[in-house]
């Protein structure tokens, strides 16, 4: 069968795509999309673009306000995240959502300390307050699991106020990482190459000493007495999970991201059952990278032996689980030149050719909506494997095909796609010099 050009498949996205306005974008075709599906999860093609952080809050505060959208999850630190959901509520002591944020302080900041999430959590303050009295607050999750030391922290302070004899088991459980200082990845060199012994008995003792209190105890019907439970349990179970994931990461790369990634679905899980109490069949949209919201089945990651949650949520949860991809052909982003170095604003290059960001630009749409219908040519050819880019937390364009880009279906990694052609960075927080500079135009100095 002949090849059809990608110009032609490219015309064809252009007459089928919803285009959207940059000022008041109408996602009514998402919102039919979606329908009753229960669990949005929104991507996003880097941590550091302006536009995805700005359209995925859009989306979902309309998720929120009219199909009853019961929380946020995010690839986020849990600790981290129970701050600012204590804010959102109206539970903490924070004065404002800058301070509601403080917590994300492990590299990299800029990826919740960011206007656009100020924004956002801002805003869940607000909808909250205007909520009748007994109406379910919205509340605001993490699901990551990097975040050893001070999970170990939230469960000693909960089992301080609860059961000094049960901390105190728990302060010498934990006492084991000591020796081992701050960062997590020198538990896991040392233990992973035999150098020393690992922890692994004393967080499986203290996760399973949790549950049977909380299976003796049963749940009350104090609300926030039983948020506290679940939070310390969801704190010690992630201990267990970070403590294999550390002592793992030296040993095989796929082993690890596949821990994470069962790590983030097993808490989505819990915060399912754990909600669905307060409102059966609760409704949760997730924030995470394309990467982990993109069903790993249609991409290389596979033929790696690699999963993910968009994945995860699929196989469990079927239609349910809808997944909606971003994309972005050229602009500026907030990365790093490589892990725990400041945040710089770069230039994205202009995607390669033969990818699927290369079609979309050729389209000549500044920014639209693209979802599946069955037996046209779009959908056909989405179907082909084509490139497709990634910038995480560091962005190397000098090495960018091999660092940045891999094959993938689009039509069967995602059931939506959002893409837009120039964006610009994300501003962070506390920005830098660097960041403020921003990099020189490869045109320079001849600006054209």
């Amino acid at each position: 069968m002949a090849r059809i050009p990608d110009s032609t498949v490219a015309e064809a996205v252009g007459k089928t795509a919803d285009s959207l306005d940059e000022l008041v974008p109408d996602y009514t075709p998402l919102m039919r999309l979606i329908g009753d599906a229960r669990f949005p999860l929104l991507g996003e093609a880097s941590h550091g673009t302006h536009e995805f952080y700005r359209e995925r809050a859009r989306i979902t505060k309309r998720l929120i306000e009219q199909h009853d959208v019961l929380a946020v999850a995010i690839e986020g630190d849990w600790p981290a995240a129970a701050r600012v959901n204590r804010y959102v509520r109206g539970a903490g002591d924070d004065a404002h959502a800058d301070d509601a944020l403080a917590d994300f302080r492990r590299f990299p900041t800029w990826m919740w300390r960011n206007t656009e999430v100020v924004e956002f959590v801002e805003w869940l303050r607000l909808h909250n307050e205007a909520l009748p009295p007994d109406a379910p607050r919205v509340g605001f999750y993490g699901l990551d699991l990097y975040s050893l030391r001070a999970s170990m922290e939230a469960v000693l302070r909960y089992l301080e106020k609860t059961d000094p004899a049960v901390a105190e088991r728990a302060r010498t459980r934990y006492a084991c990482f000591d020796r081992f200082g701050d960062d997590p990845r020198t538990y896991g060199f040392l233990t992973s190459t035999g150098l020393e012994e690992s922890c692994q008995q004393e967080v499986v003792e203290q996760l399973t000493e949790m549950l049977r209190a909380v299976a003796e105890r049963g749940r009350g019907d104090d609300r926030r007495a039983e948020d506290d439970v679940f939070d310390a349990v969801q704190n010690a179970r992630l201990v267990k999970n970070a403590e294999t994931y550390y002592r793992t990461m030296f040993l095989e790369e796929a082993s690890s991201w596949n821990l994470r990634d069962r790590h983030m679905a097993e808490t989505f899980d819990a915060l399912v059952a754990h909600l669905d109490r307060r409102r059966p069949g609760a409704r949760l949209a997730v924030w995470a990278h394309n990467s982990h919201v993109g069903d790993a089945r249609a991409t290389e990651m596979r033929e790696r032996g690699e999963l993910n949650i968009g994945q995860l949520l699929r196989e469990r949860y079927g239609r349910d689980a809808v997944l909606v991809g971003f994309t972005t052909h050229h602009g500026t982003v907030t990365a790093a030149s490589d892990w725990d170095r400041p945040a710089e604003r770069k230039n994205v290059r202009p995607a390669m050719t033969g990818s699927y960001e290369m079609m979309f630009h050729a389209t000549k749409l500044p920014r639209f909506l693209l979802t599946w219908r069955e037996g046209d040519l779009v959908t056909a050819r989405l179907h082909d494997p084509r490139l497709e880019r990634a910038i995480g937390v560091v962005y190397r364009p000098d090495t960018e095909r091999r660092s940045h880009y891999f094959r993938a279906r689009l039509a069967e990694q995602f059931d939506a796609v959002l893409h837009f052609d120039e964006t610009r960075a994300v501003e962070p927080l506390e920005r830098t010099a660097q960041w403020d500079a921003g990099e020189v135009p490869e045109t320079y100095p001849f600006a054209v």
